[in-house]
């Protein structure tokens, strides 16, 4: 069985309450109670966690080499400035989707530059809590290739 670890950056704790015009009203928590089921029906062992500290981030990523097979990033605002999660991500050399609830392509011009997208194999982006599900099916399929 794979492991995915998914995690997510600054503010995204506060999912449901913060601007839902731009996010929706899914909180972080039903977002991985849905992760969870949908782990469940793909055989896979998901994990989470959420930090709005740019090391602490890097540790957990760090971390999932050798116990995770692959990561889904959810950066937030460090999507458009963190050379360190990057660089950390390329270090792990795991396979790790980038997922937004937006559409970073569509929104302020300073959004639309990814560092974390140098090092993913894809970016899911404006489909709201469903990305997440999307990434995991991207990711799982990646995870079960000889």
């Amino acid at each position: 069985m794979s492991s995915i670890l998914i995690l997510n950056g600054p503010n995204l704790n506060l999912l449901g309450t913060r601007q839902p015009e731009v996010y929706g009203s899914t909180t972080l928590a039903d977002i991985e109670e849905m992760c969870s089921a949908h782990a469940a029906r793909l055989g896979v062992e998901v994990s989470f966690a959420q930090s709005n500290h740019e090391g602490v981030l890097i540790d957990h990523i760090h971390s999932a080499k050798g116990t995770h097979g692959g990561i889904i990033l959810n950066a937030g605002a460090y999507t458009h400035t963190s050379i360190a999660l990057m660089d950390a991500v390329a270090s792990v050399e795991l396979p790790m989707v980038e997922v937004h609830l937006s559409n970073i392509h569509a929104r302020e011009s300073f959004r639309h530059t990814s560092y974390i997208s140098r090092v993913a194999i894809g970016q899911v982006c404006g489909f709201g809590a469903r990305g997440y599900l999307m990434a995991m099916d991207a990711l799982a399929e990646r995870l079960a290739a000889p």
